[in-house]
C-alpha cells in the first residue's frame, strides 16, 4: 500500500461547512472510494490517497491537478482509498462526489 498527499492553495469554490460528507464507489477489486468533506483549510483543498497501486504517484499527480482545476474546490478534504482503479474512474468518481455534494457540474 502507498500512501500519497496533495494539498491545492488558494481554491475559489468553497463546500459550504454545513454540508454533509459525500461518499460515492466501493473499494474493490479495480475500484475505489471517494469521501469527500468539508474541513477549515483555508482556502485549501487536501487529498489524501491510499492505494494498492504503489509506483503511481506522477499519474495520481496528473489526476489530482486535472481535478482540481475543473472544480477549484477550497476548504475540502478529499479521502480516496484505491484497489487500482483506472485514472479514467478516478477522474469519473471524484466529479460524480462533487456533482452530488454540489448538484451540478463544473
Amino acid at each position: 500500500m502507498e500512501t500519497l498527499h496533495y494539498r491545492f492553495e488558494h481554491g475559489h469554490r468553497a463546500l459550504p461547512a454545513t454540508s454533509a460528507a459525500v461518499l460515492v464507489g466501493v473499494v474493490g477489486s479495480g475500484n475505489l472510494e471517494v469521501l469527500v468533506e468539508a474541513a477549515p483549510l483555508d482556502g485549501a483543498c487536501a487529498i489524501d490517497i491510499t492505494t494498492a497501486a504503489v509506483g503511481f504517484g506522477a499519474t495520481w499527480q496528473a489526476v489530482v491537478d486535472d481535478f482540481q482545476q475543473r472544480w477549484s474546490l477550497a476548504d475540502a478534504r478529499i479521502a480516496i482509498n484505491d484497489m487500482g482503479a483506472t485514472p479514467a474512474v478516478v477522474s469519473l468518481r471524484l466529479d460524480q462526489a462533487l456533482e452530488n455534494l454540489l448538484g451540478g457540474a463544473p
